[in-house]
């Protein structure tokens, strides 16, 4: 798959965006989903281009993830959620739609659907809230 630099992942990196930037370090980017699949849902990208897992290069694997860990664990604090969903596709087949690899942090509650993706946008103000109470679970 090629990478597109113009995919609106890269335009927030590049801060063409406004995103509700939740941590960062020098590989690695978490900010809040506009469409939340949950309250908290929040998104986790590597610093370079990679449209997906088998493009990522090896450097960036152990931060990512790193990252995903240390980022949904506050998510969990912030939320008060019992479970965490970590998502993360690969492929227009497997429900991709962002060709910019990224994983998705869910809070998830019993008894609470959720579909592959949401097709509501939250309030900004909503947004930022949650960010600031998960950079306060980051500590």
């Amino acid at each position: 798959m090629t990478y597109d630099p113009s995919n609106i992942f890269a335009r927030i990196l590049r801060g063409e965006l406004p995103m509700h930037k939740v941590f960062e370090d020098e590989k690695t980017l978490a900010f809040m989903d506009i469409m939340p699949q949950a309250e908290g849902h929040t998104l986790v990208v590597p610093k370079c281009p990679a449209a997906d897992l088998y493009a990522l290069p090896a450097e960036f694997a152990g931060p990512l993830l790193a990252t995903t860990q240390r980022v949904a664990a506050a998510v969990k604090k912030a939320t008060g959620a019992p479970g965490i969903m970590i998502a993360q596709l690969n492929g227009k087949e497997a429900g991709q739609t962002v060709f910019h690899l990224h994983f998705h942090i869910i809070p998830r509650r019993h008894g609470a659907d959720l579909a592959m993706h949401a097709h509501k946008m939250e309030a900004p103000e909503k947004l930022a809230a949650m960010a600031e109470k998960i950079r306060a679970a980051l500590g």
